[in-house]
């Protein structure tokens, strides 16, 4: 190890010390916006993912002390099964909102933060959007300076240390408990991509439940005095020697920690699709509505992919026919095709009859990948470069360049409350159109709220 001090202390001591004040309007309205975005998020996958069932059926049969609710379905439960609930709705439609160069924080970070506010109590707007702040914001900075290699989740390998941090900044710790939850969680720390890039399985939402539980988990036994390891990140068998090869850049996840907020740069889902295929869905909308092209005269279609979105593309025949809804939403075939017959695409056009949909899936088996390294994702999401030609010969292309929900057209704060009142309105059990609007507005000035209850009395 380089250094003397192990950066987990670096990193619980920004925690620990970092208040309200400290944050700058952009880092306020961002976790905001995380906060309702995430509320969201959870009420739709109640009511259009069937996956999140037995995770539900789980904690409830469990049962154990009423600390916190459940998203949708209400009933409550301990605060770290909550969590683990509430974590697996907020990615179960991959809906969720994702930093500006991938991954996602906030659908483990909110259900474990607003789990531990009800299990403690007497937790304000202001005390939730410094923690949500906390925890992106290490979150970032520890996604953007590791070499990964696609091969570990990293929104599991390092969501799990930038929540816990944020945990323990909204239940009071100091910064050598903090410290020690970091070494705690880290036994928690894992899960491969194999999760996100296999066909067939309904695992998708589950490791953000996953994460969520693990940090409420291991803040708890922080505060009950519970010991951590003391360099759990550079030690000689620490987490970036691990996971990442040795390579990390730690001037750069501690460059102006504190004084400079990257955290302000979130970005939301327009469309409930894993994230790469957004440049993809909105060239296919944007091709449609600039040219005269009807579905039916479409010969052919070719998406022009890089590596990660390959892997969205193959093996062909089954990403052109998916069988689960996380397969559609990370299928270029059939997200591509849907856009194209739909023109758009909202929260209620994946359900288990758009898997059947014979319009889309015979233009899905019109879908043909070509691979070109000009599209390969390095930090920066790449482009994506949509292709039709009719039969008639046309051959018309468009570049999903401006996309809704990039730092390059973010979305604005009436987009964010128009995709919550949709998300609350397919919930399993729909939330009142005068309760979306309390919520709404709630939200919007939380720094004034006293008790974050008032808000979760409202979605349940």
């Amino acid at each position: 190890m380089a250094n003397n001090i192990d950066l987990s202390h670096d990193l619980a001591k920004f925690a620990a010390t970092t208040r309200f004040s400290h944050l700058p309007h952009q880092a306020v309205e961002a976790a905001k916006k995380s906060i309702l975005d995430t509320l969201g998020v959870m009420l739709g996958a109640s009511g259009m993912e069937p996956a999140v069932r037995p995770i539900i059926e789980l904690v409830t049969d469990a049962g154990g002390k009423e600390e916190a609710g459940i998203l949708g379905f209400g009933g409550r439960v301990p605060a770290a099964a909550a969590a683990f609930a509430n974590g697996t709705l907020a990615h179960g439609l991959d809906y969720d909102s994702m930093t500006p160069w991938g991954a996602h924080a906030d659908s483990s970070l909110v259900p474990a933060l607003l789990a531990l506010a009800e299990r403690k109590g007497d937790v304000t707007g202001e005390d939730l959007i410094t923690a949500v702040a906390i925890g992106q914001e290490l979150f970032i900075r520890l996604r953007c300076n590791v070499g990964w290699r696609m091969d570990w989740n990293l929104s599991g390998v390092v969501g799990v240390y930038s929540g816990v941090a944020a945990c323990g900044a909204l239940l009071g710790l100091n910064a050598e408990q903090i410290a020690h939850a970091l070494g705690i969680v880290s036994t928690t720390a894992g899960g491969t991509m194999e999760q996100i890039f296999g066909i067939g399985s309904d695992l998708r939402g589950l490791y953000a439940g996953f994460i969520a539980q693990s940090c409420v988990n291991a803040v708890l036994l922080a505060q009950k005095g519970m010991l951590g390891m003391g360099n759990v990140f550079e030690g000689e068998a620490g987490v970036f020697k691990v996971y990442f090869n040795g390579e990390y850049n730690r001037e750069k996840m501690l460059e102006n920690l504190g004084s400079e907020f990257l955290c302000a740069g979130m970005t939301y889902k327009y469309w409930p699709a894993v994230g790469n295929a957004h440049t993809y869905i909105h060239a296919a909308i944007e091709l449609m509505r600039e040219n005269p092209v009807k579905v039916e005269d479409i010969e052919a279609v070719r998406v022009h992919v890089g590596d990660f979105a390959e892997r969205m593309s193959q093996p062909l025949s089954q990403r052109r026919a998916p069988q689960t809804m996380m397969d559609a939403k990370f299928s270029l075939p059939f997200t591509v095709a849907l856009a194209l017959v739909k023109g758009g695409m909202s929260i209620s056009d994946f359900s288990t009859d758009a898997l059947k949909d014979q319009q889309i899936l015979a233009l899905a088996h019109k879908v043909e990948p070509v691979f070109d390294a000009a599209f390969n994702w390095d930090l920066k999401l790449p482009p994506g470069k949509v292709e039709v030609v009719t039969r008639d010969g046309r051959r018309i292309e468009r570049l999903g360049s401006e996309v809704p929900g990039t730092p390059e057209r973010p979305m604005t704060w009436e987009e964010i409350l128009q995709k919550f009142s949709d998300c609350a309105q397919v919930s399993i059990q729909p939330v009142p159109l005068e309760s979306i609007k309390t919520v709404q507005d709630l939200v919007r000035a939380l720094e004034t709220c006293k008790e974050i209850t008032q808000v979760l009395e409202l979605v349940r």
